[in-house]
């Protein structure tokens, strides 16, 4: 039994996401009734204006056992509300309260709500599937496919139970096909999609490219890979497309820091492959500014976690594709407990002006490393190596400040260097020529595919 200073209490309040006020019983309230169920449940209370002011009900002897009937005969699977009746202030209002549903989502009338902040949503066919495979503990990429476990490529095979072995987290028999079988990949002898994913030839894609303007793009790569391999293909490519600094030791050894943290590039990017509807044919996106990453991935966030959730170091996880992420968990790419973001935010408080930033547009995760300023090219090579290169060079300050560029962002072509210093094609072609006849540098690779890379003792 409600104690009436609680009932007070939610009066003085005004509607949220656990509690809704209705003049008077109908069709409006067994709607605000059913969205409560399907989401995290609450209060229907009866009597009581959308301003919170107390009105009251006229009631008779049959009056709440009929409005009882009719939620259990309107709602599928029924709905059987917990009933009060109280009088505040000579007047009486009735208060349903409303658990939430463990098989969701239910019907009224063939439709089906669900609570979002203080009203009720009518969920689409989408939301109605994700709805019923949360509640049931599926996840899509359980499902099988008609793909013959033949056909899985078996390089991929071959990485996963490498990299598994390596983290001691499965221990394998001598027959693959039987531990994928344990490990949920393969049902009733056909494998799964998150075994196809993993595995195998499909039609999902990760599309990288790097940007100098929004609307002009550098580079780009369409990988469709089995995801085991796409990771590291990615990586390469993303590697390849940001520059790295070089400070320098006094044992003149040089160590290499990257423009942004990897392990973090590598953790948001894993997150959304994880994460990704496989529902939507979208791929997932990489694009790759000057001062910034962004990685999207079609797919809301899962199981009413929130953005202000996932800015915590406190929250519960959720997995859309369970297979996927114990794939991922099982190889030592991804954790399980909800870990991985407060891991990005660790690794990136060594990079000055660096922020991650996570968005929800549009149906779609964007998850982003960004930089409150442009970094220089050169900026992180010590003042050590230029007085060592001009010593050894003897060349002018552009000269000097290309060869650095070069130095660090090995295997870039001429267009990128151009970018990269925002200085003319033709001038960077002149200056590039100055340095191979000193014999500084070096062209390596195709004219379309190879770049240049620093000759000799890197030290200088």
């Amino acid at each position: 039994m409600l104690s009436k200073d609680y009932i007070l209490n939610l009066i003085k309040g005004r509607e949220n996401d656990q509690l809704e006020f209705k003049l008077n019983f109908g069709s409006k309230a067994i709607v605000a009734i059913n969205a409560l169920a399907n989401t995290n449940g609450g209060n229907v209370i009866i009597g009581i204006s959308d301003k919170g002011e107390l009105v009251g009900v006229k009631l008779n002897k049959e009056s709440i056992q009929s409005w009882l009937n009719e939620i259990k005969q309107k709602t599928e699977p029924s709905i059987i509300p917990k009933v009060n009746e109280m009088v505040i202030e000579e007047s009486t209002i009735v208060i349903f309260s409303v658990a939430e549903f463990p098989i969701k989502p239910i019907a009224f009338q063939g439709r089906y709500y669900t609570r979002k902040n203080n009203s009720n949503h009518l969920l689409t066919i989408d939301e109605i599937v994700k709805f019923r495979f949360n509640s049931l503990n599926w996840s899509f990429d359980s499902f099988s496919v008609n793909t013959p476990y033949q056909e899985l490529n078996k390089k991929a095979l071959s990485k996963f139970t490498g990299l598994v072995k390596e983290t001691g987290k499965y221990n394998f028999s001598d027959k693959i096909e039987t531990d994928l079988v344990k490990l949920g990949l393969i049902n009733d002898g056909k494998i799964s999609r998150a075994a196809e994913l993993l595995f195998g030839n499909h039609q999902t894609t990760i599309h990288l490219g790097r940007f100098k303007t929004p609307t002009t793009i550098i580079d780009d790569i369409i990988i469709k890979l089995p995801l085991v391999l796409a990771v590291e293909e990615a990586m390469t490519f993303i590697k390849k497309n940001i520059h790295a600094e070089y400070e320098f030791t006094g044992e003149l050894q040089r160590k290499n820091r990257w423009q942004y943290p990897l392990q973090a590039i590598r953790e948001i990017l894993l997150n959304a492959i994880v994460h990704k509807n496989y529902q939507d044919p979208t791929d997932v996106i990489v694009k790759i500014f000057d001062e910034r990453i962004e990685v999207s991935n079609p797919g809301s966030l899962f199981g009413n976690l929130s953005l202000e959730q996932l800015s915590t170091d406190n929250y519960q996880p959720k997995h859309r594709n369970r297979l996927l992420a114990e794939a991922f968990y099982l190889m030592g790419e991804v954790e399980k407990y909800g870990t991985g973001l407060i891991r990005i935010r660790n690794w990136i408080k060594d990079y000055s002006g660096l922020k991650f930033i996570i968005e929800e547009k549009g149906g779609s995760m964007l998850a982003s490393l960004v930089f409150n300023v442009i970094k220089e090219v050169s900026g992180g090579v010590s003042g050590g190596v230029s007085g060592g290169v001009s010593g050894g060079v003897n060349i002018n300050d552009d000269l000097l400040i290309l060869f650095q560029t070069i130095q660090a962002n090995e295997g870039k072509n001429t267009r990128e260097l151009a970018i990269l210093l925002n200085k003319p094609y033709k001038t960077l072609e002149k200056w590039l020529k100055k340095l191979k006849d000193k014999k500084k540098i070096i062209f390596k690779g195709s004219s379309k595919t190879g770049g240049y890379f620093i000759v000799g003792d890197e030290n200088l």
